[in-house]
């Protein structure tokens, strides 16, 4: 079959999914080349119990849709053919969203415009592939593990109103696996074999670029719950999330649009009307911003030499701090500022290994954090005003204020800002829109 270059495809293709025995492919094509099989793995999934077979075709099919982003992106053709199912109106619409927004730095880094371009099918009838109904979920939720402190929040905040949770990864990862181990909760680690069909697209010239991950690892655990039997899937994302990292021709684009509150609500709605009734998704965070929840991680020291939220160093099973923190990226920069206000000095000193901001070549960086001179990084980190205010109340403690970059900050920007914006008590309100449910909102609001 025909290898050539998906940039030239007319169509992306949607040709089926399938489950047995704890795997599920989804099998996706461009024009008639060959196909790209994603494979998912379920350990030990147990038998499906007769009532949520129809809820599990139609995760899956949910699934196979979201999980295309992956493929799509290699070519962006100006056709979109879905052959194993109807869309309604809704659900088309949500995916064009969803692609759209999912792919908004793609598109930016790589000077592409989506507008106009992706459009889902929609069954002329108007039909839905299915209408959800409840299948007796049992009281348990599914929290997803990322390595940083934020799942480790919500955790400990299910962990204090006694909530029956597993923890859940995606992938092999040693450094999740021993955070996951270090919340002495039942664990669950699901594989994906992304098809090696796109790698070999990448080397013939393929697009390639950021996709909205979250999206797909929301879409795996929903087919989880339904699996293993879990009636809620709580994620971290926080209320900063929701904000772009910068607008560009008119349109905003945000690095962890599929974090944000637009996709949670769209998804969390899309799993009610179309997979289960009593299957629940939320984030646990949303309400809160990064800095809100790094007050809440400092509060505890369990996980201060396991956690990373470093997307660069790849060392992770030494047992220095340098190990898991490369020092030199946005994550880096923005945790250990986000943790500093809250921590003593010396803790935090010794979760890292080196003071950050006391490192003239780190002032690049930082800037960018405060959006000084250049916009927020592309990286999962907190808004703008968030870093100016925890770099205000740094520039007021004896312990932090002759560090290098506290110091310039103190002397160079702090006189530039306003300083009724740089109150950090503000940013540590709970406020927002959120879908928390009421008997875990109490726990939120403790602050």
């Amino acid at each position: 079959m025909s290898l050539a270059n998906p940039r030239s495809a007319t169509s992306f293709r949607f040709v089926r999914n399938e489950y047995a025995e704890g795997e599920v492919r989804l099998v996706y094509a461009f024009d008639e080349g060959p196909e790209l099989v994603e494979r998912i793995g379920f350990p030990d999934a147990p038998q499906l119990p007769a009532q949520r077979r129809a809820a599990l075709e139609a995760a899956l099919n949910l699934l196979h849709l979201i999980a295309g982003v992956s493929y799509y992106k290699a070519g962006v053709p100006g056709a979109i053919a879905v052959e194993c199912m109807q869309l309604d109106a809704s659900t088309a619409s949500f995916l064009d969203a969803l692609y759209l927004h999912g792919l908004g730095e793609f598109a930016y880094q790589n000077r592409i415009d989506l507008r106009g371009r992706i459009r889902f099918p929609v069954d002329p009838a108007g039909r839905a592939w299915t209408s959800a109904q409840s299948i007796d979920l049992p009281r348990s939720t599914l929290v997803p593990i990322g390595g940083g402190k934020d799942s480790l929040v919500s955790v400990e905040m299910l962990r204090a109103v006694g909530e029956n949770a597993t923890a859940a990864w995606i992938g092999s990862s040693a450094l999740i696996e021993s955070c996951a181990q270090r919340t002495e909760l039942p664990m669950l680690n699901i594989s994906r074999s992304i098809s090696p069909v796109l790698f070999e697209y990448n080397r013939a010239g393929a697009l390639n670029g950021h996709i909205p991950v979250t999206a797909i690892n929301s879409a795996i655990l929903v087919v989880a719950a339904i699996l293993y039997g879990h009636d809620a899937i709580a994620f971290s994302n926080e209320r900063s999330a929701s904000s772009a990292t910068l607008e560009y021709d008119g349109v905003p684009i945000n690095h962890q649009w599929s974090k944000g509150w637009e996709f949670e609500r769209g998804f969390r709605e899309l799993v009610h009307t179309r997979v289960a009734l009593d299957l629940d998704y939320y984030s646990l965070l949303r309400p809160l911003s990064e800095l809100a929840v790094a007050s809440r991680f400092a509060r505890n020291s369990r996980y201060d030499d396991v956690f990373s939220s470093c997307n660069r160093n790849f060392r992770i099973l030494g047992p220095k701090p340098s190990d898991r923190w490369c020092g030199q990226c946005p994550k880096c920069h923005f945790v250990f500022l986000a943790l500093a206000p809250f921590m003593p000095k010396p803790r935090l000193l010794g979760i890292f290994g080196r003071n950050l901001l006391d490192d003239t070549a780190q002032t690049a960086g930082f800037d960018a954090l405060i959006e000084y001179r250049d916009h927020k990084p592309f990286e999962c980190v907190g808004e703008g005003r968030e870093s100016r205010a925890a770099l205000a109340t740094l520039s007021q403690r004896a312990e932090w204020r002759e560090d290098a970059i506290v110091e310039r900050f103190a002397h160079e920007i702090l006189p530039q800002l306003d300083p009724l914006e740089l109150s950090i008590d503000a940013l540590l309100q709970v406020e927002g829109e959120h879908a928390i449910p009421s008997r875990l909102l109490a726990e939120v609001e403790r602050g």
